[in-house]
């Protein structure tokens, strides 16, 4: 069943957004209405309580979509043929920017992996492992014009206007960094050049936020692919909207330098084996590059969250993502010209 009547999305509060949505479907109508911690994201979300026993969440966007061009929709069909377990759509509603979803609960991989024995840890990060090879094989198989991933890619200009995002809202903003005209000019020029390096390999399907954050525990009996049996769960995964073509190491390093959950450098190389194995390739000579490059575009996010949008929650995640990058700073002697600038600034580089 279709919405009643299309919304004007300018000037209506969140709420009422979805209480005049769900009036135009009959077994939605009159449904409890919970909201739902979002993300970093200019999304919205909310539970709804048909009955006891059945919830469906409301995703709200920013503006109204054609269902035909909105990307979460075309990347959910291409994900489907992989096939990788993701939330249903039940409704579209693109006149008011609005999507009703499978509720899949609220057990993300971060929230779940303390709280877990070692195995149970090293059972979920190989499903993790898993996904990530089949993105990169039988995406390869499905390439096709009609799923936009295939018409997107990383280049060194998005890498390169992400690492400045860094350097404005990390540096420069939450820091209150004063970076001189030629120590700018040096920092352009090694952005530049581990954008370009990060661009010289292999390039696959990615999901491009790929990290314990987007992925789901759900029961293994809801009709997903799981191996390691009901008991465990399987794996689920959200937030895909921007996936596209990018480094074959770029998501596998979104999971293993994590910045909300960290692991010894042995379970990220058993991970990585694994993913190697996989996929039939070494990406040892790409790991490194796109770590840093993920780890500081996360950082320039935290401080964004942090300094332009109020939102505190990030300042725990701070520590151990610039550990990350010291870490991999120390290893790779051809970017100590990176290092240097970014030691004058952040003491926990230096």
């Amino acid at each position: 069943m279709s919405p009643r009547s299309p919304l004007r999305l300018t000037g209506v509060e969140p709420l009422e957004r979805v209480r005049r949505l769900l009036a135009g479907f009959s077994e939605l109508d009159g449904a409890d209405v919970e909201p739902l911690v979002g993300d970093a994201s200019n999304r919205a979300y909310f539970r709804i309580a048909v009955d006891d026993d059945d919830t469906r969440i409301v995703a709200l966007l920013p503006e109204a979509f054609e269902p035909e061009s909105l990307p979460f929709l075309n990347v959910a069909r291409l994900l489907a043929k992989i096939p990788v377990r993701v939330p249903e759509v039940i409704h579209v509603a693109g006149e008011q920017g609005a999507l009703v979803l499978e509720d899949l609960g609220d057990n993300i991989l971060q929230d779940v992996v303390d709280g877990v024995t070692s195995a149970r840890k090293t059972e979920l990060y190989q499903q993790a492992i898993d996904i990530l090879a089949k993105l990169a094989l039988r995406g390869a198989e499905l390439e096709s014009e009609g799923f936009l991933p295939y018409r997107i890619a990383f280049d060194p200009k998005k890498f390169v206007w992400e690492l400045d995002f860094f350097r404005k809202h990390f540096l420069e903003g939450l820091r209150g960094c004063v970076i001189e005209t030629s120590e700018r000019e040096d920092l352009d020029a090694a952005f530049q050049d581990l954008s370009t390096q990060l661009c010289a390999h292999t390039f696959v399907l990615c999901h491009r936020d790929y990290h314990s954050r987007n992925l789901m525990i759900v029961p293994s009996d809801s009709g997903g692919f799981s191996s390691f049996g009901s008991s465990l769960g399987e794996l689920a995964v959200i937030d895909f909207q921007d996936a596209r073509q990018g480094p074959r190491a770029y998501d596998l390093v979104s999971l293993l330098n994590d910045s909300y959950v960290a692991h010894t450098p042995e379970f990220v190389s058993e991970m990585t084996e694994r993913f190697e194995r996989a996929v039939g390739a070494d990406v040892a000579e790409d790991y490194d590059a796109a770590a840093l490059q993920r780890n500081l575009k996360a950082l320039g996010t935290f401080g964004y969250q942090i300094g332009r949008r109020d939102n505190a929650v990030y300042e725990r995640y701070l520590e151990g993502t610039l550990q990350m990058v010291r870490a991999n700073l120390e290893r790779n002697p051809q970017w100590d010209s990176l290092r240097r600038i970014l030691a004058r600034h952040c003491e926990e580089i230096g």
